[in-house]
Formats: C-alpha cells, structure tokens, sequence
C-alpha cells in the first residue's frame, strides 16, 4: 500500500475525480484523494494522496498554485473560456500598453464572482449543473489574491499569461474580467497548472508512466512521504514516557520533550515519539506554553 503524494501530471480529457479512479485501479487501492480541482480541459500538476496521506488533502489544496494560460481577445463565452458558445464577437483594437495595464490592475487582493461553469455548490448543487439547466443564480464573491501575473507573449489577440495566486482562483474569470476592462471581450484559450505549493510540473508523472512505475515496483521512489511534506518546520521528540501523551493526541508540555526552544506563537511543529517516528504536526501556544495537536499522522508507514 502506498503511503503518501504522488505528483501526477493530469492530462487533457481527465477530470481530477477520473484520474484519482484511474489511479485506484492502477495502484490496487481505495484510499486516495487528489488536492485541487482541474477542469477536463486543462493539464498540469495534480498532487493526489495515497493512505495515511489523504489527512493531507484539505491543506495541500489550501496552497498557492501557478497557472500559465493563454488569453483570446475578441470573444465572450458562456464558460469564460473558449470551449464554451461564443455570445459576443468584436473586434480588437487596444494597444500591447493597454493590454499591460489592465493585466497589472489584476494583481493583489481582490474580489471574485465564480463563474457559473463551476464546481461551487449553492443550495447542496454545483453550479455547472445548474448552468447546464440554463438556471443561472446570484453567485457571491469570493477574495482571493493574485500575488503574480505577467505577460509572456502576445500573438496577434491571443495573449499567454503566468499567474501565481490563492486557492479558489479562476483564471478564466480573471481572462473574462480582463476583457471587459479592455471593452473588447476575452476567454481563455488554454490552462496549464505549472505548480501547486511544493509542486512543480517538470516532476509531475503522467497516468501511463505512474503504470509502469507501479508494475515495476519503483513507485514509492517517486512518492513523498508526510513526513517529507513537514520537513521544513521545527521538530519535537518526545521523552519515552510521554509516548502515550502523544499518541492520545493530547496537548504536549515543555517537559515532555527531550530539548526545549523558542517557538513562535502559532508555529507549527513536527512531533516525533521517543524512536524518532514522525507522528503529528502540533501548534505552540505561547501563552499556556504548550503545544496542540494540529493533524495527527500515527498510522504513517
């Protein structure tokens, strides 16, 4: 059984919900879950978890992620993006400076509505669903922040875009939002995930070669461990006979560990037990000068 991330390239056609049924099936086992939703039409990395390490999910989902996409002027689409049926076509007449402009304006915390070709739920149902009902409903919007966004290339009316930013970002809607602001109109033409927190694409394995991996037994070479994940962050090792302090997931004291140090209010720490297996991430609270279970991994292989 597989413990642990496995960074898969998610190609074109796939939904991340597919490539993590793709994977059961390759690598004989349930437990798996993948860390950020990319549409079928966009490839690029997808971190998926395999057993202990589906604890991970959530936060690695919580990660920046960096996208490269390219951006057609002239045209809105129903689904912001070039796949979807075209509503308004015009023609483009703005300046390489006006095009700067009003990219740069993207940059920062901002505000967000969430397209409506979306997995956002509203009422219990995805939004997509109710798009393809031809329902459409007040959607609110969401901050994000787009810490990075810069200009490539440009090509005529096809613009290529890198965009660094929080989770929950849709770069089709910032393409859309970019359009109107040119008054011109714009969909997004191609997404490429080239990283997601720690992630980076040029390590990411296709489906087809996680198979040969796994049949010829060299998979876990390619799989971070949890501990691996947590590998910058201070560690704790716990005397032997708090051991089962730690393994109640109670909150840890100074003199449970071996060596005490300064830690910052809300930092985050890698506990270990007394035979130095890494079992939890804990969080120091200065004021009752303890340490509290923040993710608990005891079934880590």
């Amino acid at each position: 059984m597989i413990n642990g991330i496995i960074n898969i390239y998610k190609e074109k056609g796939y939904t991340s919900h597919d490539v993590v049924a793709v994977l059961r099936g390759i690598c004989k086992q349930k437990k798996i879950g993948h860390t950020g939703t990319l549409d079928p039409d966009a490839e690029g990395v997808l971190p998926v978890c395999f057993g202990s390490a589906t604890k991970l999910c959530e936060l690695l989902t919580e990660k920046d992620k960096e996208y490269i996409a390219t951006m057609k002027l002239g045209v809105e689409t129903d689904t912001q993006d070039t796949t979807g049926t075209i509503l308004i076509k015009k023609e483009v007449h703005v300046s390489v400076e006006e095009v700067q402009d009003a990219v740069r304006a993207f940059t920062g915390k901002q505000k967000q509505i969430p397209p409506m070709y979306s997995a956002v739920k509203i009422n219990g149902k995805k939004l997509y669903e109710l798009a393809r009902a031809g329902i459409e409903v007040e959607r609110k919007a969401r901050e994000i922040t787009v810490h990075k966004i810069e200009i490539l290339s440009t090509d005529g009316d096809e613009i290529k875009l890198k965009v660094l930013c929080s989770k929950g970002t849709y770069i089709r809607t910032i393409c859309h939002d970019i359009g109107q602001m040119l008054g011109c109109g714009a969909a997004m033409s191609s997404l490429v995930r080239s990283q997601s927190g720690e992630f980076v694409i040029e390590n990411a394995l296709k489906l087809s070669e996680v198979e040969k991996l796994v049949n010829s037994n060299e998979i876990e070479n390619y799989c971070i461990t949890t501990e691996q994940v947590f590998s910058k962050l201070k560690k704790i090792v716990l005397k032997p006979e708090f051991d089962k302090v730690l393994k109640n997931g109670n909150a840890i004291r100074m003199e449970h560990i071996v060596d005490g140090d300064k830690f910052l209010n809300d930092e985050e720490v890698s506990v270990y037990d007394s035979e130095k297996q890494f079992c939890a991430v804990y969080q120091y609270d200065t004021g009752q000068n303890m340490f509290r279970p923040v993710k608990m991994f005891l079934h880590q292989s």
